[in-house]
């Protein structure tokens, strides 16, 4: 292991993309302050929020810290990674302005990719927080195994295609440093849409690169209501809707891929998975003529699927009936 002297050379480049959270922002920042690894910057991206986040940065009087604020709302994806290209760093790791660093986050991972330049990125597991910022022990271990970090071991794993796009056990929106020169940052394109980490593992991915893994809970992820997990993965149909079409463009990438050929089946289902989610959220919006050939497409390519099957039968329903069957 590196030596914590020498480890503190390398600038880091924290990356707070926020919206209107205030309480949650200021412990977030208040996090990335804390950190023992002190030579970072902290760049603060405001996505046009109604009241902007000066005061909240200003109230820390740390000159690391420094804010950016859109004129106009640019969505998640395209703020975090404007603020990534900001960054002077030798890395970059994010903190969504809902979650918090354990105070030896960086000082455990940042020397890890110091020590091996073969790294294109280093990781931990992380906490579930409730909305009060209390440990949820029962959702953070059935976190840990929904992504199967409880399978892997400390170390170096490369290449990492399928703990990383597969799996997705790499949670680069939330416990993540990567070696910012390793990804061509000017290939997220806006299909992504929320979809943004998982793109940029897949970025990282096909650098041929590796990936460490430390088993350590080093973060803290919050579980509410206003989360963008939350929303595009709940009944809002205009969140799932623009969920679904980022489902589709990513996995239709991945299946392309020729470094990913092994996985190419397992793509293949995620993309006539998200066909499927696509046209409910279009049916939810009461869009049938839209839903139906998205429908179809994914039938034709699919021997039987049961979701895709009922979906189609909710597309021929009344429409009060089915309005009432998709909102259960």
């Amino acid at each position: 292991m590196p030596s914590k002297i020498d480890s503190q050379n390398s600038l880091v480049s924290v990356i707070i993309p926020t919206y209107n959270r205030p309480k949650y922002l200021k412990q977030a920042i208040e996090s990335a302050v804390k950190q023992t690894y002190k030579n970072i910057e902290i760049i603060v991206s405001d996505d046009c929020s109604p009241e902007s986040p000066q005061k909240i940065v200003d109230s820390f009087n740390d000159p690391r810290i420094r804010l950016g604020r859109n004129s106009k709302n640019l969505g998640i994806s395209r703020n975090v990674i404007a603020a990534y290209k900001e960054a002077r760093g030798k890395y970059v790791a994010s903190l969504n302005d809902d979650d918090m660093w354990n105070e030896d986050f960086l000082e455990k991972l940042v020397p890890q990719l110091e020590a091996n330049p073969n790294l294109v990125l280093a990781f931990s597991d992380h906490y579930i927080i409730n909305p009060e910022s209390k440990i949820d022990d029962v959702a953070t271990q059935e976190n840990t195994q929904y992504w199967k970090r409880d399978q892997l071991k400390e170390g170096v794993y490369q290449p990492f295609y399928e703990i990383g796009l597969v799996q997705q056990a790499v949670p680069c929106a939330v416990a993540t440093v990567i070696r910012k020169d390793a990804i061509e940052w000017n290939d997220f394109v806006p299909e992504m849409g929320p979809f943004w980490d998982l793109y940029l593992t897949y970025l990282a991915c096909r650098t041929g690169g590796g990936a460490y893994y430390s088993p350590e809970r080093l973060t803290r992820y919050r579980v509410h209501t206003e989360s963008v997990t939350a929303s595009s993965g709940g009944k809002n149909a205009y969140d799932k809707i623009r969920a679904s079409k980022a489902g589709i463009f990513c996995n239709r990438q991945f299946m392309e891929d020729q470094r990913l050929q092994d996985f190419k089946n397992y793509f293949r289902e995620k993309w006539l998975h998200a066909h499927t989610t696509l046209a409910i959220g279009l049916l939810r919006a009461e869009k049938v003529t839209e839903a139906r050939p998205v429908l179809l497409q994914a039938l034709r390519q699919q021997k039987f699927n049961l979701r895709t099957i009922v979906a189609l039968a909710l597309s021929f329903t009344p429409q009060p009936l089915a309005r009432r069957l998709l909102t259960n």
